[in-house]
């Protein structure tokens, strides 16, 4: 690809959207849109992918999607791992991604900086989260909504403005969750994991089956496995209907 090739790092996320849809409002260079596409993402994700893409076809943006070289689930349960150092077999699967064990991060990483090579690359940081800046660093990035002053907040009301959403079960993901990331992320807090229990149950169960398939703790510090934050979970919703 020539050096004055641009691309733009595209999770269908709220950054990265808000990101995108500026840099074409706003007549920046862009040849084209990528998305790393796990497989693992929630379903109103891939709603607002399909709504995007009429967008860059309009513009004449080229959109390529990406995928990790083996599928995420056997990544998590079934590969051979080596133990480090060595050629022996320890574990099949890395488990749950998330904390320490960020594999698929890495694989993201690895697959994007390698399609990416040499061009300009543009990354949807808002201005209000500068820990991230020195992350998933790339020689040519270039963090626009940064540069343009816009927080977080201000991303998803631009996006909620031309009518993305993200919603599922008739709520909008966004007010139930931190980030709309894959719906099995280690990461997920409490709060986003209370909330997924409550209202999007058909994830829960999901996570629940994966949970029978690792001998992980899905929180690593606190031990608790899924089916241990059910049985707090369905404590914490007993109050508060009591309370109600």
């Amino acid at each position: 690809m020539a050096d004055t090739y641009y691309i733009s790092s595209l999770s269908h996320g709220k950054d990265s959207l808000c990101m995108t849809l500026m840099l074409i409002e706003k007549h920046y260079p862009l040849d084209e849109v990528v998305f790393f596409n796990t497989g693992m993402e929630f379903k109103a994700l891939y709603e607002m992918r399909d709504k995007v893409l009429p967008i860059l076809k309009a513009e004449g943006i080229k959109y390529t999607e990406l995928h990790p070289d083996k599928p995420f689930l056997y990544s998590m349960l079934e590969k051979p791992v080596k133990k480090r150092g060595t050629n022996i077999i320890h574990q099949y699967g890395y488990s749950w991604c998330g904390g320490p064990c960020r594999w698929g991060t890495s694989e993201k990483l690895r697959v994007l900086r390698k399609y990416i090579a040499d061009s300009y690359f543009y990354v949807g940081l808002a201005v209000d989260e500068p820990y991230r800046f020195n992350k998933e660093w790339h020689p040519n990035r270039i963090l626009p909504l940064a540069e343009w002053g816009i927080t977080e907040e201000q991303a998803l009301t631009y996006c909620y403005e031309k009518g993305f959403d993200w919603r599922e079960e008739g709520i909008a993901l966004y007010s139930i969750l931190d980030r709309v990331s894959c719906w099995n992320c280690g990461n997920k807090n409490l709060k986003e994991l209370y909330n997924i229990y409550r209202y999007l149950p058909g994830y829960w169960e999901q996570l629940k089956e994966l949970q029978t398939k690792t001998n992980r703790p899905f929180r690593r510090k606190s031990g608790e496995t899924i089916f241990d934050l059910e049985v707090r979970f369905q404590e914490k919703s007993s109050l508060e209907k009591a309370n109600f």
